[in-house]
């Protein structure tokens, strides 16, 4: 039997790849301020770093006063279609795998991991649950007013993650593990090794999770409940 996909999985399944390209875009802009121009398919930055996007979609909106969030395929300010229908495609998908995060036009705070009781809280969870779907790995969120916040799936070449630096990767899971909201540790490391194209080999029983690349070679052991419990790490320069 296939494995029934849930809004757990797919939040774990992009916590760590999306974490390294938030961390990668804010070292693209530095110092910045945004623009966007949704009637002309138009989302831009200034400051130490000017960049005009080559692909924008907009995945919706989280507000304070109702405390929940609105796909941007839902809005009834009446976005152009380009602009939203990415956003509508995660609505058929989430139809498909019955993930009512996804197929709901709105959804409550309340009904997130965690019950978020900030915009930015929820943004977060909803935008990473698009990652995943999507394969679009880039996001930007702003206020709009009010107190609400929306959120942006962006894309330029900038924004393609460069070839693994090993302390690059180790930092990266290190942050994730002690920052992120991760439901099942051996899933989410598993899912950043493969998509960041990196070796990744469990141990027969499961306690054990080899993830190697040029210049890394990382054990993980889990423990009983399947949380990380130690990571023995040897890095080296990339061909030395």
């Amino acid at each position: 039997m296939p494995e029934t996909l849930t809004f757990a999985n797919l939040l774990d399944d992009a916590a760590i790849f999306s974490l390294e390209h938030q961390l990668h875009l804010g070292d693209v802009l530095g110092e910045h301020s945004w623009h966007a121009d949704l009637q002309a398919h138009l989302f831009e930055f200034t400051g130490s770093r000017p960049l005009t996007c080559t692909g924008l979609h907009l995945l919706g909106s989280a507000a304070p006063g109702p405390r929940s969030w609105l796909w941007g395929w839902a809005n009834p300010s009446g976005f152009p279609e380009p602009v939203t229908a990415l956003s509508a495609t995660l609505r058929d998908f989430g139809q498909q795998h019955g993930i009512a995060e996804l197929a709901s036009a709105e959804v409550p705070f309340d009904a997130l991991p965690g019950s978020p009781t900030e915009p930015a809280q929820a943004v977060g969870i909803l935008t990473d649950a698009a990652k995943a779907v999507s394969a679009n790995w880039t996001s930007y969120n702003g206020p709009v007013g009010g107190g609400t916040r929306a959120a942006f799936l962006i894309e330029h070449p900038d924004f393609q993650l460069p070839p693994p630096e090993p302390a690059r990767v180790m930092h990266v899971i290190q942050q994730a593990l002690s920052g992120l909201w991760i439901t099942d540790h051996r899933r989410a490391l598993h899912a950043y090794a493969v998509r960041r194209r990196l070796g990744a080999a469990f141990s027969p029983d499961g306690t054990k999770l080899t993830i190697t690349g040029p210049g890394l070679e990382a054990v993980i052991d889990f423990d009983q409940y399947g949380r990380v419990a130690n990571i023995n790490a040897s890095l080296s320069a990339p061909g030395a």
